[in-house]
């Protein structure tokens, strides 16, 4: 199939890029680099520099795609919570112009890349894509009305649409010469910080909070590996099916806090990794833990790197690969 990755510069974007070349698909990127890196770009696809506002400008009736994987948001929850317009304007706005673009064009299958963030604090655990949709930052809130315009697409214009649900995504993707991992200015993510502070580049790492109600009073997270994460695309891009918007969480099932993640990353770098406890951020809920039943029953999807240890191992052979070069 001929393809458009949106955010294909990015981390998971560039990991499923990779993964649509190898499969033999042909692959277009769009992607305005303001968060993505041009190296990570495959060389074997086709990049267009421009943002998501601007879709429509590739998406033509005469070009011949048959789907588009959207990948290009802002992901910072944090910063959604004191700059939501900027979520509102990129995720929200600049979602609904592609699928205006999709429709224009006759593009007849997405897959978009959506978030646990969407439940907030979960009435139940493990969370099922049935759960309730409550989120507690802007974030959330604006991958949950990209959710429901893509349902309204699928039921009003039969576009065949899958939305797949991260937990948190983590790891690199190792393969041969390739190596791709996380790269986010500023980083706000746990386990890259960690192997920062791990490496001697921060002193001390912050935890948001530790009074939580979990074993350790430290966030609760559902960690997947990103090799395993983008593998479910391509499945996602075989099962979307005309008319139907199929939503799937993806995770691993089994939820790690933040302190066992630090220790992880301890054993694993074999260096120390200084803790310092700070206010909760606000929009934080206390446990996200995936329920990936209907992934696994309905796309036959299952992790391979399912263990912290693999994810942790996988992103320090990134971290050193790409940035202790640097030095």
């Amino acid at each position: 199939m001929k393809l458009l990755v949106t955010g294909g510069a990015g981390f998971i974007g560039s990991v499923v890029t990779r993964m649509l070349l190898d499969a033999g698909h042909e692959v277009v990127v769009l992607d305005d680099l303001r968060t993505g890196h041009r190296g990570a770009l495959a060389p074997d696809a086709t990049h267009i520099e421009a943002g998501i506002h601007d879709a429509g400008t590739v998406l033509t009736p005469r070009a011949g795609f048959d789907g588009v994987l959207h990948f290009a948001a802002l992901i910072a929850a944090g910063e959604s919570m004191v700059a939501p317009e900027r979520y509102w304007h990129n995720n929200t706005v600049g979602t609904l112009a592609l699928i205006d673009a999709v429709r224009a064009a006759g593009v007849p299958r997405l897959v978009f890349s959506s978030t646990a963030a969407v439940y907030g604090n979960p009435t139940e655990l493990p969370i099922p894509e049935t759960a309730v949709k409550a989120p507690t930052n802007t974030y959330g809130a604006t991958k949950l009305a990209a959710d429901m315009m893509l349902t309204a697409e699928a039921i009003g214009h039969g576009l065949a649409a899958v939305s797949l649900r991260y937990f948190n995504v983590a790891g690199a993707h190792l393969d041969g010469d390739v190596v791709l991992g996380e790269r986010h200015d500023p980083e706000t993510h746990l386990i890259p910080i960690a192997l920062e502070v791990a490496a001697g580049r921060r002193d001390k790492l912050q935890l948001f909070g530790d009074d939580y109600p979990t074993v350790d009073g430290t966030c609760v997270r559902d960690y997947i590996h990103v090799s395993d994460l983008a593998r479910a695309h391509l499945l996602a891009l075989d099962a979307a099916t005309s008319g139907q918007h199929r939503i799937y969480n993806l995770g691993n099932g089994n939820g790690f806090t933040n302190r066992q993640v630090v220790e992880v990353v301890r054993e694993v770098t074999g260096h120390p990794v200084p803790v310092e406890v700070a206010p909760r951020r606000e929009g934080d809920p206390a446990e996200l833990v995936a329920s990936s039943a209907l992934a696994r029953a309905e796309l036959g999807w299952e992790p391979r790197k399912p263990t912290l240890r693999d994810i942790v191992t996988d992103a320090w052979a990134f971290y050193q690969a790409q940035v202790l070069d640097r030095r």
